[in-house]
């Protein structure tokens, strides 16, 4: 979603750990360090959420910021004596940290809140959704003259030259070409010849947010797999895109999820951390920032959002309106997925 790093995986989950110079940082004596991605997420976090937890706390909050591998790389290294005591990550790779020990088991005692959240942002006992989003087709409707209302219509011939994907996660399209054939994510395989008549249609493919953005906006990607996110940022630069839902199979839902590391010597804080943002007040603020799907059935969605694709305001809206892969199967699947979709949709 943020970087190629996610490509990774595989060669972090079969070769050995080698430590990695870690550079000392100064940090508040009882700074709570919470480990997210930078940029917008960051500041988003500590606008929203980090800066409220201060105010009611008194506890000062710090972040590490990087790439999802790179951090997931350091956590493994410091290993028992976590660098930082809180981590953001997308749900399927939080199944890394999960199955290497990494995390604590949450205490639900300590998180009230999330007696309000949506049951499908319960990932484990480990860790719990903050905020949801899809990816689907987003196109431009005025370079492209004809409705697209379903995932079945990236295959029309009309459309040969016009779309742009991701490369680094192919799960969304390769997900989605499996259920058209039967199939999901485990046996994805059933799925290969019918992505494969995708090819010619790929005009460009992306490795990351910006590119995304950027190949829509210059009309090189007018049809796109993309993040909802950033659908809805190019809408409100005034870049006329529609979002689909398409009619056939749902958006690919992505979660990202908070955790608390095993280790810690601050987890009660870290708890109420994980508890505030899970409040309806802040999940209210997250999605203005954000642009993402609330977790907590309570939190208000704005009018402009409110029943767009990623935008999950009720029990019934997420079971209805969006596919949610299985953990677990993703994070296995992914780097074969990856060298599948290289090998056959990537190369000329």
């Amino acid at each position: 979603m943020r970087s190629r790093l996610v490509v990774l995986i595989v060669a972090l989950v079969t070769l050995p750990l080698v430590p990695l110079p870690l550079v000392p940082t100064a940090r508040a004596q009882n700074a709570l360090v919470v480990s997210v991605w930078g940029g917008n997420w960051k500041d988003t976090v500590d606008k929203v959420i980090g800066k409220a937890f201060t105010a009611k706390t008194g506890i000062p909050v710090e972040y590490e910021v990087g790439g999802t591998i790179d951090r997931l790389s350091k956590a493994r290294v410091s290993k028992g004596n976590p660098l930082v005591d809180l981590n953001f990550t997308t749900t399927h790779v939080a199944r890394l940290y999960i199955s290497d020990g990494l995390y604590e088991k949450l205490d639900l005692a300590k998180l009230p809140n999330a007696k309000e959240i949506a049951r499908e942002a319960l990932r484990s006992d480990y860790h719990i959704g903050s905020w949801a989003y899809v990816y689907t087709v987003v196109y431009r409707p005025d370079l492209v003259k004809e409705d697209i209302t379903k995932w079945s219509d990236l295959w029309r011939p009309s459309l040969k030259g016009k779309i742009a994907m991701p490369d680094f996660d192919p799960s969304h399209i390769i997900t989605i070409a499996a259920l058209m054939e039967g199939g999901n994510e485990v046996d994805w395989q059933k799925g290969e010849a019918k992505l494969k008549q995708l090819k010619d249609s790929i005009a460009a493919f992306y490795s990351t947010d910006a590119q995304s953005q950027d190949l829509m906006k210059t009309g090189q990607g007018p049809v796109q797999v993309m993040l909802s996110v950033n659908a809805y940022h190019l809408q409100e630069q005034g870049i006329a895109v529609k979002v689909v839902q398409p009619a056939d199979y749902p958006g690919v839902v992505g979660i990202d999820t908070m955790a608390v590391m095993a280790g810690s010597k601050k987890s009660d804080a870290a708890h109420q951390f994980i508890n505030l943002a899970l409040s309806k007040e802040v999940q209210t603020e997250l999605v203005k920032a954000l642009r993402a799907g609330p977790v907590n059935l309570g939190a208000t969605v704005p009018a402009t959002l409110k029943g767009q694709p990623g935008i999950f305001a009720s029990a019934a809206e997420w079971k209805q309106r969006g596919y949610i892969m299985n953990d677990e199967a993703r994070a296995k699947n992914l780097p074969a997925w990856r060298e599948w979709f290289t090998a056959n949709l990537v190369k000329k």
